[in-house]
This record gives C-alpha cells, structure tokens and sequence, in this order.
C-alpha cells in the first residue's frame, strides 16, 4: 500500500490519540468536506455502545459537517457500523483502515 500523505497521516494521530485517551479498543477520525477533522473512540457502556467510527461521524454531523473527504479507522472491524454512517452522508469518502500502530491494511 502507498505511504499516506501528510493529512490522511494527521486523521491516524488523531484516531490514536481518541483511542489511547479513552483506554478503547478502535479509534477514528474523519475529514470532513471543509477539511475540518473529527476524532473519536470506542465508547462500551451497558448504555450506549458506538463504534469508535460512529462517535468520530455523528460528532462531525452534530458539528454541522454536510458530507466527509476521508475516514480513518484503527483496530475497527471490516464490518465496522460507523461505515454505513459514513457511506449515507458521503458514499465516495476513501476509507483507510490501519492495525493499532497505525499502518494502513490492505482490503
């Protein structure tokens, strides 16, 4: 896979920092259409569970974000639900998925 530039780069800082702040399992961050960036964690409650893709998508929505350039998810899963989330607003976002460290996964 071809290295990231500078700010698909700056959305996997900000997914791990998410991740490492809230001691979560994912982290995930989003660019939206403005360039404007959106971090957030896993959140497991017997409340509330949102994947960390959903709390980084419904944070930029509720910031008044209208469609996404790019997403970041570390440690998510294929299926991750944040993806629909991400699809419905902006189905062409590119979607980069890296392991914990931060390195990009192919698929």
């Amino acid at each position: 896979m071809a290295p990231l530039d500078a700010e698909d780069a700056k959305l996997v800082t900000l997914a791990r920092g998410a991740m490492g702040r809230a001691q979560a399992p994912s982290g995930a961050a989003v660019r939206d259409l403005d360039g404007r960036t959106y971090a957030g964690a896993a959140v497991g409650l017997s409340s509330l569970t949102l994947t960390a893709l959903q709390v980084a998508v419904a944070t930029a929505i509720a910031s008044g974000a209208s469609g996404f350039e790019a997403a970041v998810l570390v440690g998510g899963a294929d299926d991750d639900l944040g993806l629909a989330a991400l699809a419905e607003v902006s189905d062409s976002a590119a979607v980069i998925r890296t392991d914990l460290h931060g390195e990009p996964i192919d698929g």
